[in-house]
């Protein structure tokens, strides 16, 4: 068991301020430390895009950054999320961001001392997916330790919207940075990283409040065995892992911005933004009106709205029906997200979080990753148009079968505690 606190004890009314969750001091450390780290992550992943691209004009060496960050999280994630149940997670958080400004300074030697190279740019970023590894689950299984269980929908909600900001913040400040030099977004990625360790160490001190386990196979796959086990779980979480594998229309961007809407580079950039800018807009609405009953059917209705949403994306020849289209996955996917995440913390045991956390951060990560590779593979055989139309459709399909698998999901009631 990790040396923190139990959840707080719930209690009967929701929050009567949409902002009321920030009255509790660890969650405003915690959300803060993730805007600031999210956005130096976003400048970081920016830079290190370019400045690879600049030494090597190798297509390839691209596709290796995220292969360098992807791999520590598939082979590291089972051990993250047993540390994240055994140790104390703010511990873990605050050696994560440690690990993570250390990067940055790397990044910023090599390029101070014209160093720079694409094999210890990479043996960097294979450190920092490892940081990214152990940080995710852990910053999961931690939130439902700083709020009271029902005001954990609103805190889902605006811990959502830091990351939307930071993905709509980072890049464009990292790019703008970047005219100045790559050292110089280095260097605030390593500022800002360094406030969130800073933020994370100020949060007060958990309290242990049972025996630690030692690991075995048993307990490290704990997880998976506790996942197989609650269908509603199960089902929520295969659920994003196939739309999102769908509906990856977001990798075929430049294809669309060049060739489709013939809006170019500027054009491109908007169309990047455009799914994070309607997130960004669902988690607001979603801090002040949460939802309510009936959240598994919402779920499902989301699910849905996404796939239709990529479907009129991928037949629109029209600007601003394609951003808006856009806009609308980005605020459907949200919903979802939400939903997801409030309802797997809440059904998960707070000595099981992590571990659950850690097999969560697998499937979205590799939906991710998948989804690109999917769609890629999908247009240069049918061609863009149709494989993007071609997964909005199947994001349908999935819809309608997991709600016939799933009946628990599509019966589920309320995400702050409710009924299931």
């Amino acid at each position: 068991m990790p040396a923190l606190r139990p959840d707080p004890p719930s209690s009967a009314a929701a929050p009567a301020r949409p902002r009321a969750v920030f009255r509790h001091r660890s969650f405003t450390l915690l959300w803060g430390a993730r805007l600031t780290a999210g956005i130096g992550v976003q400048m970081q992943s920016v830079a290190v895009g370019w400045l690879i691209y600049n030494l090597t004009g190798s297509v390839f060496d691209l596709g290796l950054i995220g292969l360098a960050q992807f791999l520590p999280t598939i082979c590291l994630a089972l051990f993250a999320g047993q540390a994240a149940d055994r140790y104390d997670r703010r511990h873990i958080l605050l050696a994560c961001y440690i690990v993570e400004f250390a990067v940055a300074c790397g990044l910023l030697t090599l390029t101070l001392t014209g160093a720079a190279a694409p094999g210890p740019i990479l043996t960097l970023l294979v450190i920092f997916g490892a940081a990214r590894a152990f940080e995710s689950p852990t910053t999961a299984a931690l939130l439902p330790n700083v709020v009271p269980r029902s005001e954990f929908a609103n805190a889902a909600a605006w811990s959502a919207s830091g990351n939307q900001s930071a993905i709509i913040l980072g890049p464009a400040v990292g790019g703008l940075l970047f005219t100045a030099g790559p050292q110089v977004v280095f260097a605030t990625t390593a500022a800002l990283v360094g406030v969130a360790a800073l933020l994370v160490s100020a949060m007060p001190e958990g309290r242990g409040d049972g025996e630690r386990r030692a690991m075995s196979w048993t307990t490290l796959v704990a997880g998976i065995a506790f996942i197989r086990s609650r269908s509603v779980v199960l089902g929520a979480i295969s659920l994003d892992l196939f739309a999102v594998l769908l509906g990856g229309a977001t990798a075929l961007l430049p294809v669309y911005a060049r060739d489709i809407l013939m809006v170019g580079p500027w054009g491109l950039g908007m169309l990047r933004s455009a799914p994070a800018i309607g997130g960004l807009a669902m988690t607001v609405l979603l801090a002040h009106r949460p939802i309510g009953g009936s959240s598994g059917r919402t779920m499902f209705a989301t699910v849905a709205a996404f796939g239709c949403a990529t479907i009129v994306f991928g037949l629109s020849t029209n600007f601003l029906v394609s951003l808006a289209a856009l806009a609308a996955i980005g605020a459907s996917d949200m919903i979802s997200v939400v939903i997801r995440t409030t309802l797997v913390q809440l059904s998960t045991p707070d000595e099981m979080r992590g571990r659950v956390s850690a097999i969560d951060s697998i499937f979205t990560g590799t939906s991710n990753q998948l989804g690109q590779f999917e769609s890629g593979v999908t247009a240069a055989y049918l061609g863009t148009v149709p494989a993007v139309v071609l997964g909005g459709v199947g994001t349908l399909a999935v819809t309608t079968l997991w709600a016939w698998w799933f009946p628990a999901l599509r019966q589920f009631d309320r995400v702050d505690g409710g009924s299931a």
